[in-house]
Formats: structure tokens, C-alpha cells, sequence
């Protein structure tokens, strides 16, 4: 049996900077009231025809490729997580596959929103563990923006979220001690709809339904979310979660050098940072800079805490996320 470890990083987000003072000027808000409310200040939207999912994907991606030392050709398979792929189907990982110019490797998508990139994590490290494959590239990216009701009808969703991606090169590693110890993945699928976007659905309202009715008030095709619900639920399984991790490997809080959670809210961060007595140094967030971006949270986060130094080998590094589904996850990492 083998352990993965992560053997690159990259991330990328677009360079159009929208700040909460620019979010006033189209709905009522003000920066005073998002701030109180999700810590962010600014976040990054894609201008269209520049960016898209995969190309932020694949741009992240070659960044980690290049830090790992691995050729684009040692890629054994390709885990994409997503909420919001360009197109309904084929997903986004057998884009990147063809934009990368990547051998004809398997690629898979994840679809667990906030989770995603944990749980791509462990489906990669799953496959490398077993010795099926040795290198595989990791990828969360979001474009939220073009989704968005950017109205104050909409605004209590609308100015949490951002545009970005960020990408992980995971390599076999022989010495057992080191890399991904484990990952713990759960649902609760009866809270599905309290954080959703129901159109385009199948078996909700489809494309034929949303233009038969033509109705301007119809919000189905916007997220929802159910903010103070979401909020009291993560709290609760980012705790849990997290010390799930911990006692599998026999692990403390007081061994914690680095967490990263899941950048959804920096109240909740804060939450889970007093909750378990962290200190700034050991809790790395980004969201006042770049707002929600999903799937992309995590693997943003955890590339700017690496370049900055604030993750050392020898490091206890733990992943942690809660979004919609319900669904939520952890990862502990021996850097």
C-alpha cells in the first residue's frame, strides 16, 4: 500500500477585481453590511470570453504540473470538481484533458459543490493508494458570476460568491508516514435543497419549461440558500469532521499546524477557529480577498498558504469543507 502526496500546487483567479463598493452601485448593499455579515471585501469575476471553468482549471493546472516536477505525459488520470462546468454535459475533465494535450487518461468529475475538492482528493487518493495509478492531477474551479442574480433581489447570495481555480498534482510516495493519512467524506441529502440551483433540472424545471413560461420573476435558475440554516449546520460538521480526523490518526488539536477550511464564510472560520482554541497562524483564510469560489476554496487557499511558507514539511495540514447537499468533508496531511 501507498501513500499520495500532494507534489505540486497552482492556483489562478481572473484579474477583474470587484469590490463590495462596486456591488453597491447595481443592488442595495453597502460594504459595512457585507462585511459584517461574510468577511469578504472584493472577489474575482471572469470577464466573458477570457475565462471559463476549464480554462481557469487548466491554467491552475499547469502551474502545479511545473512545481511538481512531473511531465504532463507521467499524468495517469484527471479528477475535475465543479459546480458549474461550461457545459451541461460532456463536464470539464475531459477538456482540460484536450487542452492540456494530456495522453488519452481517464477523467472523472466530481460534483459536491463546496466538497468537491476534498472529495476529489480522496478519490485520487484512492486510486493511488491501490497502486492503479502514480500521478494524477486534482482540480477545482468555479465560475460563479455569470450565474448570479445581480440584483438586490438577489444580493444575499449574489455578493458571497467568486470566480477562480486551484489545482494539485498528487504523486505516489513510498514513505508511509508522509502525505494524505486519511479522508472522511458525508452527506445528508434530506438538507438538499436548503442550498440548491433547481434549473436547469431534468426532473425540475428544464430548458423547454423556463422558455414555454417566460417568466421574469422565476428564480429557479438562481441559487438559493437558506443562510442562518446552512450556517448553524457547519459549524456543527466542520467540528465533527475535523475531529473525525484527528482521532484516526491518533492526532490532537494540539498537533494542527495548518487548517484550511472551506472559504464559504469568515464567520464560520472564525467559529471553528475559537471553537478550537487555533491560533491565527494555524488557520489560513483568503475569503476576504476572493469570496466563496466553491470548489476552488480549498485548493486557493491551500497554494497561497504554501507559497507564503506558512506550510512546512513535517506539517500537519488539515482540509476541511461544508457546502451544499448536504455534504462535507475532511483531510488530514502529513506535509
Amino acid at each position: 500500500m501507498y501513500r499520495s502526496k500532494i507534489a505540486g500546487l497552482g492556483y489562478y483567479v481572473p484579474s477583474n477585481v470587484v469590490t463590495n463598493d462596486d456591488l453597491s452601485k447595481i443592488m442595495d448593499t453597502n460594504d459595512a453590511w457585507i462585511q459584517e455579515r461574510t468577511g469578504i471585501q472584493e472577489r474575482r469575476h471572469i470577464v466573458r470570453g477570457e475565462d471559463t471553468t476549464t480554462t481557469m482549471g487548466v491554467k491552475a493546472a499547469k502551474i502545479a504540473i511545473e512545481r511538481s516536477g512531473i511531465a504532463k505525459e507521467d499524468i495517469d488520470f484527471v479528477v475535475f470538481a465543479t459546480l458549474s462546468p461550461e457545459y451541461y454535459f460532456p463536464g470539464p475533465g475531459v477538456l482540460v484533458q484536450r487542452d492540456l494535450g494530456l495522453r488519452t487518461v481517464g477523467a472523472l468529475d466530481v460534483r459536491n459543490q463546496c466538497s468537491g475538492f476534498v472529495y476529489a482528493i480522496s478519490v485520487a487518493d484512492q486510486y493511488i493508494k491501490t497502486g492503479m495509478y502514480k500521478n494524477i492531477l486534482v482540480i477545482g474551479s468555479e465560475v460563479h458570476s455569470t450565474g448570479l442574480d445581480m440584483t438586490t433581489r438577489g444580493r444575499s447570495v449574489s455578493v458571497i460568491f467568486g470566480d477562480g481555480a486551484g489545482a494539485a498534482i498528487l504523486s505516489r510516495e513510498e514513505d508511509t508516514s508522509k502525505g494524505i493519512l486519511s479522508t472522511h467524506l458525508h452527506s445528508e441529502g434530506q438538507h438538499a435543497e436548503e442550498l440548491a440551483l433547481q434549473a436547469p433540472g431534468m426532473g425540475a424545471r428544464w430548458v423547454t419549461d423556463i422558455i414555454a413560461d417566460n417568466d421574469p420573476n422565476d428564480e429557479s435558475y438562481f441559487p438559493y440558500m437558506n443562510g442562518q440554516f446552512v450556517f448553524k449546520n457547519a459549524v456543527v460538521r466542520f467540528a465533527e469532521v475535523i475531529n473525525e480526523g484527528l482521532e484516526a490518526n491518533n492526532l490532537t488539536v494540539s498537533d494542527i499546524d495548518m487548517l484550511i477550511p472551506h472559504q464559504a464564510n469568515l464567520r464560520i472560520s472564525q467559529f471553528i477557529q475559537n471553537k478550537f482554541k487555533l491560533t491565527d497562524d494555524q488557520v489560513y483564510n483568503n475569503i476576504q480577498k476572493y469570496g466563496n469560489t466553491t470548489a476552488a476554496s480549498i485548493p486557493i487557499a491551500l497554494t497561497e498558504a504554501w507559497e507564503q511558507g506558512k506550510i512546512k514539511e513535517g506539517d500537519t495540514v488539515v482540509l476541511a469543507a461544508f457546502g451544499s447537499g448536504f455534504t462535507w468533508a475532511s483531510a488530514i496531511i502529513k506535509w
